[in-house]
């Protein structure tokens, strides 16, 4: 089993390479082909062009695009990657005083929206067409047809505005301790993981039911005389799970999309306002950092999916059928 794992573990990392390779360099196409660059934004609409000129030069903005990129993956490579044009902090910094925040959004959302999963779509699944049933359909309706951004704007309306019970802007463990922080992340991790709460449900609900009206080891098992709790929980939503999985594992690119909205409405310094900051600035060199550390991450969740399937069903393989 170890030598099997590690062999995909290995197998999965070679094939991420061209994969992070392809979305740095079409970062950088796209950012160079963009009105402007650093330069022009960091002046100002007033400045000369000679002013301009000279500080494209000193950010190296003057080089061919191709020669730039290959200059700053050689640099990544060596494990440089370079100062901010707009703030002249390191790039590393930058990435390494954002990313946990985000990261934590990310984790809670996901806490959120799985803790409440599970239990409504086992308990949905037990008895379809029941009132628990239909009522769990109507709010994953009602939540799939909201966008997270309206959603957070609502709850910051009602739970902050109106009832004055949770915090509308993100609070640091520095500034107001342990408690108010986790109080803070409350309202952002509901806005994204309300909606991907109503997606699994429903995934997860409709899977269970097809498994226990026609999979083959669920009518052996009820031939047993085993209960019907018994078999779902026991063969039913196992089987299930490995579906959930998969969504959750490819949801990860989307909703690191959705935090960069999120961050902006409760005012979360994570990497998402990095983002938009440096796409704003023209600033390419936090933008690839940024974009080089999302993609790998999304290739990491990929592959933890992957070494889940196999370690939880070891029938599951991965090379390549022999001819």
């Amino acid at each position: 089993m170890g030598g099997r794992i590690r062999a995909l573990i290995g197998k999965r990392l070679l094939a991420a390479i061209p994969v992070l390779w392809g979305v740095t360099l079409v970062t950088f196409l796209v950012i160079n082909v963009m009105p402007g660059n650093a330069a022009s934004q960091l002046l100002g609409a007033n400045a000369t062009p000679d002013q301009v000129a000279e500080l494209e030069a000193k950010l190296h903005l003057d080089e061919p695009v191709l020669q730039q990129y290959v200059q700053w993956l050689g640099n990544v490579l060596r494990g440089d990657f370079g100062n901010s044009f707009a703030s002249d902090q390191p790039v590393t910094s930058i990435i390494g005083e954002r990313l946990p925040v985000t990261l934590e959004l990310i984790v809670f959302s996901f806490v959120v929206s799985l803790a409440l999963t599970v239990p409504v779509a086992v308990i949905a699944a037990r008895r379809p067409g029941w009132i628990v049933d239909r009522l769990s359909m109507g709010v994953s309706m009602v939540g799939l047809s909201v966008a997270p951004y309206v959603l957070a704007l609502v709850l910051v309306y009602v739970f902050a505005v109106e009832l004055d019970v949770l915090p509308a802007i993100y609070v640091s463990v520095g500034e107001g301790g342990l408690a108010q922080h986790l109080r803070s992340m409350i309202l952002p991790a509901v806005s994204i993981g309300f909606p991907l709460f109503c997606f699994y449900t429903r995934l997860l609900r409709a899977d269970i039911v097809d498994k226990m009206q026609g999979e083959d080891y669920v009518v052996t098992a009820q031939a047993k005389g085993l209960g019907p709790w018994h078999v779902l929980l026991r063969h039913a939503l196992p089987n299930s799970l490995f579906g959930l999985l998969t969504l959750v594992s490819l949801n990860i690119g989307t909703l690191i999309g959705a935090t960069v909205v999120i961050e902006s409405i409760f005012a979360m310094p994570g990497i998402g306002q990095a983002l938009l900051q440096s796409i704003n600035n023209r600033d390419i060199l936090v933008l690839e950092a940024i974009v080089l550390v999302l993609a790998t991450i999304v290739v990491l969740a990929n592959l933890v999916a992957d070494v889940l399937y196999a370690v939880l069903d070891p029938r599951i393989r991965y090379e390549r059928p022999a001819s």
